[in-house]
């Protein structure tokens, strides 16, 4: 999935707003600009965006899971160079503290049915047998059921602090 898109996504998902995304990627070990967020976060067919790498992405993720989680008594990770679907499903469960059966109910928000072992086979390490590659499709119905998820959860007021 496209980095940009997933960032974009993301900030609509949490409501996040241009000083909570800085201060994620300083969690993360990244100082960035309101700038450098804002040309990341344009569409895709706007002349001034720039491309996020996936190194950058990977310290906005991990600086989410340090808010959302707390700091560690481990040290700091280091940022991937490289992010797959794989990873970046893997740090939004983290950071979400959501089991199984939570994913998959967000997934069936979007229409999107897999069963628990085909969901299991996504955050295996790569050599694994059992391991899976996520497609596109899966992470995409994922950040969707996450969005039904929030403006259900708004709309009836129970909504949970998500920034």
């Amino acid at each position: 999935m496209d980095s940009n898109d997933c960032l974009r996504r993301l900030r609509y998902i949490l409501d996040l707003n241009d000083n909570r995304m800085i201060n994620l990627f300083a969690e993360g070990g990244q100082t960035v600009t309101r700038a450098e967020v804002s040309a990341w976060l344009k569409k895709d067919d706007d002349e001034d965006l720039e491309v996020i790498s996936d190194r950058l992405l990977a310290q906005f993720l991990n600086g989410l899971i340090t808010y959302k989680r707390g700091k560690s008594t481990r040290p700091t990770p280091e940022p991937e160079e490289r992010l797959s679907n794989n990873i970046i499903f893997r740090k939004l469960k983290i950071a979400l503290d959501l089991e199984a059966e939570e994913i998959l109910g967000i997934l069936a928000l979007a229409d999107f049915r897999i069963s628990k072992h085909e969901l299991s086979a996504f955050f295996r390490k790569v050599g694994n047998r059992h391991y899976r590659k996520c497609k596109d499709q899966v992470l995409r119905n994922f950040l969707k059921g996450l969005q039904i998820q929030r403006y259900d959860a708004t709309s009836i007021g129970n909504e949970e602090n998500l920034d």
